[in-house]
């Protein structure tokens, strides 16, 4: 890892498998700090405060923002998400890479609040694949698949706002890639990078 503490931010559309993808990278490395966001979402029976989200209440959410602690905050899916500054901040002040995973509207707050910040977007191989994902969960209605599968369409769009993509088809090979961009590397994985905007273009047709 490189030595200089920093922030990475990594978001995806819904199933593009980003949250198992960033427990696994933590799981690897205990070194990492993962940045445990605050939502006005309804817990789930497999979440744990604290561990998954810090679950809130609507009023509590809004008075954290308004005393400026969110570094970043969004509205998703009819909920509020939100990053607790002080959090990251003491996090990256202990010496630690934080990891923060967001949407994009979140990850272009971030940008403009922290410029040193890396951000990765994982995208799923394909449409098909990213639809059987949600459907996999068993947890959501159909209306609310069709809703998030519109919605990480719309998503997807915005990969070219990212320094780093990585198209989440082999979890293991998925999380390698991810090691290396946090080791500094990993200049096939750079936005940039004319054969991923190829692959990247064949996803999004």
């Amino acid at each position: 890892m490189q030595n200089r503490a920093r922030l990475f931010v990594i978001a995806a559309p819904s199933g593009a498998g980003k949250t198992t993808l960033v427990k696994a990278l933590v799981g690897r490395n205990p070194e990492l700090r993962f940045s445990v966001s605050y939502t006005t979402r309804k817990r789930r029976e497999t979440e744990i405060d604290g561990r998954d989200y810090f679950f809130v209440k609507e009023p509590e959410f809004l008075k954290l923002r308004d005393a400026g602690e969110m570094l970043e905050s969004a509205i998703v899916f009819d909920n509020r998400y939100g990053t607790s500054r002080s959090q990251v901040e003491q996090l990256l002040f202990e010496g630690h890479h934080v990891i923060l995973e967001i949407d994009w509207q979140g990850a272009r707050q971030v940008r403009e609040s922290m410029p040193d910040s890396r951000d990765i977007f994982i995208l799923p191989p394909s449409a098909v694949e990213l639809e059987r994902r949600l459907r996999g969960r068993r947890t959501d209605s159909e209306e609310v698949i069709n809703r998030r599968l519109r919605d990480a369409l719309g998503d997807m769009s915005h990969w070219q706002e990212f320094d780093f993509v990585i198209i989440n088809d082999d979890l293991e090979t998925a999380i390698d890639e991810l090691e290396g961009i946090l080791e500094g590397g990993r200049e096939a994985n750079r936005t940039d990078n004319p054969r991923l905007q190829k692959k990247v273009a064949g996803i999004l047709r």
